[in-house]
C-alpha cells in the first residue's frame, strides 16, 4: 500500500518562495516586506501543521507524498512527509514564524536591506524542503539554498565581523557541500538512482558495492560539518554570534538540526547492518560535544556566543541518544530535537531584546551587566528559558532529559549516562551565571540605556510560553515522537510508501529488498526495536 498523495506537502516550500518573490518586488517598502514575510511564514506553518495532522490521521504508518508534475518517482521529484519529516517541518516553520514576528519590530539595521526578508523566506523554503525531499540530490539543493540564504543575512549584519564570519562559513560549508556532491556521484554511479526509497531497497538486500559505504561516510561527515558537531564546529560560534538576532535564533535552534536529520536518515535507512559502528562513533562525538560546549560556554563572556557554544553541547546530547540505538533512545533524540529548538530560539531572541535596551546593542556580558534590572518580564522569561534548557521541571527541557535518561537506561549504558547527567549540570551553571549577571548585577559603568525604540519581546515570550506548555502537557509530543521513532525504525514503510506501483510501471526493484506486497501499511505491526543496538 502506497503513501497518500497530499498537495499540502508542497505548501511549506512554495509559500515562502512565493513570499520571497513578492518581497523582492516591494524592495522600496521595508515595512510591507516584513508584513508579507510574516504572512507567508504563518501560512507555511499552517500548511506544515495540516500535513502533520493528516499523517496522524493515517495511523502509525501514515506517509504523505507529492510527486511534482505527476512524474513517476524515479524520473520526477518526490516530496515525502513521513512522521519524522512532518514533525520536523512543523518545528522549523513554527520557529521561522517566530523569527519573522521578531523581525516585525526589530531595529537591527541589517533588516533594512531589501534582500534580507527574501533571503529569510528562502532559508525557510530550504529548511522545509530539506525535511520533505525524497531524493538526495534535491536534498543537496534545498540545503544549499538554506546555507546561501543564511550567508547573505549574516554578511549584511550590523557588525564589522559579519562579513568575515560569512566568508569563513562559506569555505567550511563548501567542504561539506563537496563531500555531499562526491557522495551523490558515488550513489548514482553505483545504484543509478538518487531516490532515498530506492536506495533503501538496494541497501536492504545486504549487498554493499564498492562505493556504497564510502558514499554514506561522505554524507555523514558532511552532516557533521553542517550541524557543527565537535570537532567540525569551528565556524559556528562566530557565524551565530554575528548574525542578526532573528537569524541567530534560527541558526542555533533549527538550521543545525538539518544535519542531525540527515544522520538519522543515514542510520535508519541505509546503515541498518552497520549501525552499531556508526552509533559508537556518534556517542564519542556526542560526549566530546557535551563537555566541550559546556566548558566553552562557561568561558565565554558574550551572551549570544555562550548560547552558540551551548548548542554544541545540546547537539551532543542528541548524538548520544541516536548512538544508543534503541527505539526508546530514538524517541529521546526526537523529543530533545523539538524541545531544544523552541528553547534555544526563545533564549537567543530574548538576548537580542535585552541587548536592544543598551545604546551599544551589544551582547557582551560586560555591557549587559545589570541591563535587565527593572525588566521584570524579560527576567522571568529568561529564567524560565534557562531552566528549560537545563532540564528543570515542569518545563519541556525536563521531558527531554527524562527521555534521555530512559534511553540510557534501556541501553544499560550506565557510565555514559552518568557522564551525560554530569554534562547536563554545566548547562545549569552557565545559564544561572548569565541570568544573575544580566538581571542582578549593578549596571555597567559607561553603558547608557538606549533612547531609541527597543525590540519587541512578543516572539520570544510566545516561544517560552510554548516551552511551558510542552512541559506541562507533554503527552502529545511524546506520543508523536514514539510513533515517529516506530515508523522510521522500519525503513520498509518509507520505501514501500514511495515505491508503491513502481514495479507495475516497469521500474525494477532489487531482488532481496523489502517485499512491499506483504507490507500492510494500514495495519502494520512495527518491530519494537528495528534499529541495531550496539554490542
Amino acid at each position: 500500500m502506497g503513501g497518500v498523495s497530499n498537495p499540502l506537502v508542497l505548501g511549506p516550500i512554495i509559500i515562502p518562495l512565493f513570499g520571497a518573490a513578492i518581497c523582492l518586488l516591494l524592495a522600496h517598502n521595508n515595512r510591507l516586506q516584513r508584513i508579507i514575510a510574516l504572512a507567508a511564514g504563518i501560512a507555511a506553518a499552517l500548511a506544515s501543521i495540516a500535513v502533520l495532522l493528516a499523517n496522524q490521521e493515517a495511523g502509525p504508518a501514515g506517509v504523505q507524498i507529492y510527486r511534482l508534475g505527476g512524474w513517476a518517482t524515479p524520473i520526477g521529484i518526490v516530496l515525502v512527509a513521513d512522521k519524522m519529516a512532518a514533525l520536523f517541518a512543523v518545528m522549523g516553520t513554527v520557529v521561522v514564524t517566530a523569527g519573522l514576528l521578531y523581525c516585525l519590530q526589530c531595529h537591527d539595521r541589517s533588516l533594512n536591506y531589501p534582500v534580507f526578508m527574501p533571503a529569510f523566506l528562502c532559508m525557510s523554503a530550504g529548511l522545509s524542503g530539506s525535511f520533505y525531499t525524497g531524493d538526495i540530490f534535491t536534498f543537496f539543493v534545498f540545503l544549499e539554498l538554506m546555507v546561501m540564504s543564511s550567508v547573505v543575512m549574516v554578511a549584511v549584519a550590523d557588525s564589522p565581523l559579519g562579513l568575515e564570519a560569512a566568508i569563513k562559513y562559506i569555505f567550511i560549508s563548501g567542504m561539506g557541500s563537496l563531500l555531499l556532491l562526491l557522495g551523490i556521484a558515488a550513489f548514482y554511479s553505483t545504484f543509478s538512482t538518487l531516490t532515498m526509497a530506492q536506495l533503501a531497497q538496494a541497501f536492504s538486500t545486504g549487498e554493499r558495492p564498492l562505493l556504497a559505504l564510502p558514499a554514506v561516510v561522505m554524507f555523514i561527515i558532511a552532516f557533521l560539518i553542517k550541524s557543527a558537531v565537535v570537532p567540525f564546529h569551528f565556524w559556528q560560534p562566530d557565524f551565530h554570534t554575528t548574525a542578526p538576532t532573528p537569524v541567530s535564533g534560527l541558526l542555533s535552534s533549527v538550521i543545525v538540526k538539518v544535519g542531525i536529520y540527515g544522520i538519522i536518515r543515514m542510520v535508519t535507512i541505509f546503515l541498518v547492518q552497520e549501525a552499531a559502528l556508526v552509533q559508537n562513533i556518534l556517542i564519542v562525538l556526542g560526549l566530546v560535544g557535551i563537555f566541550f560546549g559546556g566548558l566553552a560556554a562557561l568561558r565565554t563572556w558574550n551572551a549570544k556566543r555562550m548560547l552558540a557554544y551551548s548548542t554544541l553541547g545540546q547537539v551532543g546530547f542528541i548524538l548520544v541518544a541516536i548512538g544508543w540505538g534503541s527505539q526508546v533512545a530514538l524517541v529521546a533524540a526526537i523529543i530533545y530535537i523539538i524541545n531544544h529548538a523552541f528553547i534555544k530560539s526563545g533564549l537567543l531572541m530574548l538576548t537580542g531584546v535585552i541587548a536592544s535596551h543598551n545604546e551599544k546593542h551589544s551582547a557582551d556580558l560586560k555591557d549587559l551587566a545589570g541591563a535587565g534590572r527593572g525588566l521584570t518580564l524579560l527576567s522571568i522569561l529568561y529564567l524560565v528559558g534557562g531552566l528549560a534548557l537545563a532540564g528543570v521541571p515542569p518545563l519541556n527541557g525536563f521531558i527531554s532529559k527524562v527521555a534521555l535518561v530512559r534511553g540510557g537506561a534501556d541501553d544499560e549504558s550506565w557510565t555514559i549516562l552518568g557522564l551525560v547527567v554530569g554534562g547536563g549540570l554545566l548547562t545549569l551553571i552557565y545559564m544561572s551565571r548569565t541570568w544573575q549577571w544580566i538581571f542582578q548585577k549593578p549596571p555597567a559603568e559607561g553603558v547608557q540605556p538606549t533612547t531609541h525604540a527597543t525590540d519587541s519581546p512578543l516572539a520570544p515570550a510566545l516561544l517560552i510560553g510554548l516551552c511551558m506548555l510542552l512541559g506541562v502537557f507533554a503527552t502529545p509530543l511524546v506520543n508523536i515522537s514514539e510513533e515517529t521513532a516506530e515508523q522510521i525504525s522500519n525503513p520498509a514503510i518509507y520505501s514501500c510508501a514511495v515505491l508503491s506501483g513502481m514495479a507495475g510501471a516497469g521500474v525494477p526493484l532489487p531482488e532481496g529488498g523489502y517485499d512491499c506486497d506483504e507490507l500492510l501499511i494500514a495495519s502494520a505491526t512495527v518491530p519494537d526495536d528495528r534499529m541495531v543496538k550496539r554490542e
